[in-house]
Parts: structure tokens; sequence; C-alpha cells
């Protein structure tokens, strides 16, 4: 009965990997050598913030009737470009080059008519790409739990060559804000969060 229960459950409760992109596999045998990698990394912690999706939803009201490409992925695609060394839209192109690993991705007169109908909204799209990414941070935070740098209202070290730290809370005398701070110079030669 176990025999056939097994079998039953193999056939009915198997699921198909709906995922638009590979499993990422590490080996060193030089086959599938892919340049831009990294990007897939990158891809995964977007996924996983749930930042993609974010900006889909966020995004939607820029998105004309008919258009193939969501603008979400849009500026995923040149979020990815601009890691991976990218410095113009055009450089999307890299990711084009990997549909493999990148999926679809947009022309570069889609993406030039994308920026431009999001800059003459630039508030309102503003708005909504900045709560995308408080929506996505706040899950990577959930993600990390205890275990996220700074967790414990300690300092950070950001720069192995000057030894400068920063703390996680706002002042040294507050509780960790878990915000990203930024850094500033100090007096006494200290980075401090402002």
């Amino acid at each position: 009965m176990s025999k056939n229960l097994s079998a039953l459950s193999r056939r009915h409760f198997q699921m198909q990997n709906t995922s638009r992109r590979p499993k990422i596999t590490v080996t060193a045998d030089g086959t599938g050598i892919v340049s831009q990698a990294g990007g897939l990394l990158l891809i995964r912690a977007l996924r996983a913030t749930g930042l993609d999706r974010g900006l889909s939803v966020a995004l939607e009201r820029w998105r004309p009737g008919r258009a193939v490409h969501d603008p979400g992925k849009i500026i995923t695609d040149l979020v990815v470009a601009l890691a991976l060394g990218g410095d113009c839209l055009a450089d999307a192109a890299m990711l084009r080059a990997e549909p493999d690993l990148f999926g679809p991705v947009a022309s570069d007169p889609v993406i030039s008519r994308l920026v431009a109908r999001l800059a003459g909204d630039a508030p309102r799209a503003l708005t909504a790409i900045r709560a995308a990414r408080a929506a996505a941070r706040q899950r990577a935070w959930e993600l990390a739990g205890d275990t996220a740098p700074g967790a414990d209202g300690g300092l950070l070290p950001i720069s192995s060559s000057r030894a400068r730290r920063i703390s996680c809370s706002r002042a040294r005398s507050e509780a960790p804000s878990r915000k990203v701070p930024t850094v500033s110079a100090c007096s006494s030669g200290d980075n401090v969060p402002r």
C-alpha cells in the first residue's frame, strides 16, 4: 500500500518549476561560463525581497495599454545593468545578450520612452519607486532577522582600508533604527551617521 501511495504522491503532487530563470549552479569545469552571472544573483536578491514585484505594481500606471514589457522589469533591468558596470540606458544590451539568464529585455527605444514617461511625472514616479524600495528593504530586514549586520546595535565596518565604522543608530545614544545611514566626516576623524 505504501508503494502505491508513494507512486500516487509523485504523480499527483509534482510541482512544475515556473521560474523564468535557471537555477544557479557553480562549477569549476569551465563549461557553461556566463560573463554576467553576478547579475543573476542580484535578480535573485530582488526577487527574495519582493522588489521586482513591488516595482511592477508601483509602476503599473506608467505602462501603456498594449505594452509587452513591464515597467518594473525595465527598471530592474536598468538597475542590474548599472550594477554590472553600465552607465547609460543602452547598456541594458549586456542583459539582452544573455536571454537565458535575464529573460526578455526591452529595446532601447522602449526603455527611453519609459524613462521619459517617468520623468514627465517625476514626483509621483519617485514616490512609487521609494515605496517599493521601502517595502523591499523591510522584507530584507525580516529575512535577515537577528543575523543581520548591526541588528545587535553594534558597529558596521564600511571600509577595510581606513577602518571607518558607522553605527546603525542615528546617534550613538539611540537604539538601532536599521536604516542605512549616510556617512559624513566629523572633526574628530570619525564617521558617524547623519
